[in-house]
């Protein structure tokens, strides 16, 4: 493929009959998509900038995840292709959504190490697949530190994937307690079928 072709493709540019389309999520500020909207593509790290408040939403394509903080801080919620009209009561979200960041779509292997206490301390186990219950599946107590090697997960602080949520990307996690002091206990790949 030249150079040219990969360029049109990253672009969202049909070609051959096959349409490469980037992903994207529409907000808006009051709940059943009613109010001022705001259309993104990307990361945002500070909504405010376009929406005075932020209640319902339309992910159009692909997946992201938004946050009820500015930065990428506070309560985290993955949302894939779908519409919610009032995320708030759906979600149990106390606030509105100030920041947002788009998951990539990822085609591959999926690997991650959790570790049992934090920079990489303790029992060590790898992971390839889904846990919904790291205490009956490797009979740990704890999952302080990670090193994800391949692909994109959820990690949940209850068994059954439950609770609080973050989102993992690629990367080493030498600790949880400088991320809200959240303590995890299942974990799930963020798939290719979620877009």
């Amino acid at each position: 493929m030249t150079s040219s072709n990969m360029n049109m493709m990253s672009r969202g540019v049909k070609r051959r009959d096959v349409t490469f389309a980037q992903q994207q999520i529409v907000f808006y500020e009051d709940r059943n998509f009613q109010g001022r909207s705001y259309q993104c593509s990307n990361d945002c790290a500070d909504m405010s900038s376009y929406l005075s408040r932020c209640h319902s939403c339309r992910v159009e394509r692909g997946c992201f995840m938004v946050y009820d903080r500015t930065n990428y801080m506070g309560n985290q919620y993955f949302m894939r292709r779908g519409e919610y009209a009032d995320y708030m009561s759906m979600m149990g979200m106390s606030d509105c959504i100030r920041s947002c960041r788009m998951i990539p779509m990822y085609r591959g292997s999926y690997r991650m190490r959790i570790y049992e206490r934090e920079n990489f301390g303790g029992q060590m186990y790898e992971m390839m697949d889904d846990c919904d219950n790291i205490m009956d599946r490797y009979r740990m107590s704890n999952c302080m530190s990670c090193h994800v090697m391949d692909g994109h997960w959820l990690m949940y602080e209850q068994p059954h994937y439950r609770g609080r949520m973050m989102y993992m990307r690629p990367g080493e996690y030498r600790s949880f307690m400088n991320m809200g002091n959240m303590r995890f206990m299942s974990m799930r790949r963020i798939m290719d079928s979620y877009y």
